[in-house]
């Protein structure tokens, strides 16, 4: 007879031991040879070895199915529990699934492009997603990087924008710096919202594990074991660019989004994005994916729009 400690890692405990520890009572009863006590994080077990590496399994398949689907049921714990049910696993995504969403319905890439961004990100380290808007780009980015935190690739996701005021002035906004810039960043809190639960999401924010921040609070750090986003990069200049692409640490993931014909900056203001795609083209490890109107997904009256700009352009 041992004792072991098991540390939930990557999950609710709420969600494992259910509404009155319904569900941590029928682990227990699946395990009646084991003494289990679950308290917070941490599950206190004690038994024989091989019966407590079986339990271990257990606990870690629900954790998978928990993050995989972001729901966990007595019919399928159940089936979990009797080895009824095939485990989580997210390294084949054949049918185009990057993720489920927090109703359970699954998220995909939808498009030709979109599924070049998934195939892309499995081969190179830095990917640059450029065109027009409604292409899935930036939720098609952060699809990738939620469903890297869940599988443990990485350990914190950053997603930044440069602060460009497109016409409209920070300063006569009300509150502080995080007030005035959180409506630019609300395409990506919107994204996020669709693929964890408002809870465990309002946790990554508190803790650091997803942080939202404007470019130019990335300077002097080094991002290790980071999945990081930069959303709107043609409103970066040549130093902001510069400074991003060089925060990249050891074992982490760039994904950089962007629009080359809808640049804010000041007119005789080089776009950042633009000379990257000059410059970083013929660099192993870097990978250009480009979204064209074929891509939109948004009402089919945007794909007209963005002819009509691209014929005048």
């Amino acid at each position: 007879m041992i004792e072991r400690t098991i540390v939930i890692e990557n999950a609710d405990p709420r969600d494992i031991y259910g509404s009155n520890n319904k569900y941590l009572d029928l682990i227990k009863a699946h395990f009646p040879e084991l003494k289990i006590i679950g308290r917070g994080l941490n599950l206190k077990v004690n038994g024989e070895s091989d019966r407590i590496d079986h339990f271990e399994s257990k606990i870690e398949e629900i954790i998978l199915h928990l993050n995989k689907y972001n729901s966990l049921s007595i019919n399928q714990l159940e089936r979990i529990l009797k080895d009824e049910m095939p485990v989580a696993d997210d390294s084949n995504n054949e049918d185009d699934t990057i993720l489920y969403s927090t109703t359970g319905s699954p998220i995909k890439a939808r498009t030709l492009n979109q599924r070049a961004m998934v195939r892309a990100m499995k081969d190179n380290d830095m990917l640059f997603a450029i065109g027009p808007a409604g292409t899935g780009k930036t939720y098609t980015a952060v699809a990738l990087a939620v469903r890297a935190l869940k599988t443990k690739q990485i350990k914190k996701i950053i997603l930044t924008r440069p602060a460009v005021e497109a016409g409209e002035n920070l300063g006569f906004l009300p509150g502080d710096l995080k007030e005035k810039l959180d409506p630019y960043m609300q395409p990506l809190y919107d994204a996020l919202r669709d693929m964890i639960p408002p809870e465990k999401l309002a946790y990554y924010l508190e803790t650091g594990t997803i942080q939202i921040a404007p470019l130019a609070f990335m300077r002097g750090r080094t991002l290790d074991r980071a999945f990081v986003i930069l959303d709107e990069a043609q409103n970066t200049t040549h130093s902001q660019m510069k400074m991003f692409l060089t925060r990249m640490g050891s074992d982490a993931q760039f994904i950089i989004t962007g629009d080359a014909g809808q640049i804010d900056l000041p007119r005789k203001q080089a776009s950042g994005l633009k000379e990257a795609m000059g410059r970083l083209q013929n660099i192993k490890g870097i990978k250009f994916v480009m979204l064209d109107d074929r891509d939109v997904i948004r009402h089919d009256l945007v794909k007209h729009i963005i002819r009509a700009y691209q014929d005048e352009e």
